[in-house]
């Protein structure tokens, strides 16, 4: 495993970002099925370890994700300071990928790491700008699951025109081209909903495929009881923006 291939000193045609938080060594054995699934594909990849972390906090995931980055050329760990939520964790993985193309999921293993293949062949395929996925089944408990309904039916009344089913729901693929034309400021869940508004703005091409959803076993939910309401607190502000962004 510690030998480098003539494919691993390639530009990346795919960078995978795997947000990693408080998983701890959890995380070895979610990484070596995604190196799997990006083998599969016989491209050259990279995989970038999003392990922030807060003060205080006795977490050894930014020790683990070190520890995997040296087996492997093309896997980089992302260690710092937390400063912000998600949508923070998520924008230094991107700062740090390289690939043509920019997959983001999450590392805790509700969402299996080999759907990055047909959201990666989607987007190839149908030579898209984003791909995103909808949860058609979902091993939430029912407090998460009113959590996304609520949120979802919010952000399609708000934004109609956006083709979204399950705006949070992960991976997510987009390629260079789009991303470098994003302005992403999201710290929070909001990341990936504001990613949508964007594309859709600047009238890219999106498509969705179905995934399944696991239960998490290892610990509890991280989205807080009062999320519902950050998240439409935030669709409401970026719809405001929207119109005057349209309007001047």
């Amino acid at each position: 495993m510690t030998e480098i291939s003539e494919k691993e000193k390639k530009i990346p045609e795919l960078s995978v970002v795997i947000l990693c938080f408080q998983e701890g060594r959890r995380i070895e054995s979610f990484v070596e099925r995604t190196v799997e699934a990006l083998e599969s594909l016989a491209i050259p990849w990279e995989i970038v370890l999003v392990a922030n972390y807060w003060d205080l906090q006795n977490d050894e995931t930014p020790r683990v994700a070190e520890k995997i980055s040296r087996q492997r050329s093309n896997i980089k760990a992302v260690g710092e300071l937390k400063k912000g939520g998600m949508g923070w964790d998520a924008r230094h993985g991107f700062r740090e990928a390289s690939g043509q193309f920019i997959c983001l999921i999450d590392g805790d293993g509700q969402m299996s790491p080999e759907y990055i293949i047909p959201v990666y062949h989607q987007i190839k395929r149908g030579h898209l700008d984003v791909v995103m996925t909808y949860r058609t089944e979902r091993g939430d408990s029912l407090f998460r699951k009113m959590n996304s309904y609520i949120y979802n039916l919010v952000f399609r009344i708000l934004f109609p025109a956006i083709p979204a089913r399950d705006a949070n729901s992960k991976p997510k693929i987009l390629t260079r081209a789009a991303y470098d034309k994003m302005r992403l400021t999201a710290d929070d869940w909001f990341l990936d909903a504001e990613m949508l508004i964007q594309a859709v703005r600047m009238n890219m091409k999106i498509a969705e495929i179905p995934v399944t959803f696991d239960r998490c076993v290892n610990r509890k939910s991280y989205v807080k009881p009062d999320a519902v309401f950050e998240f439409i607190k935030n669709l409401l502000r970026a719809r405001f923006n929207e119109y005057f962004t349209k309007n001047k």
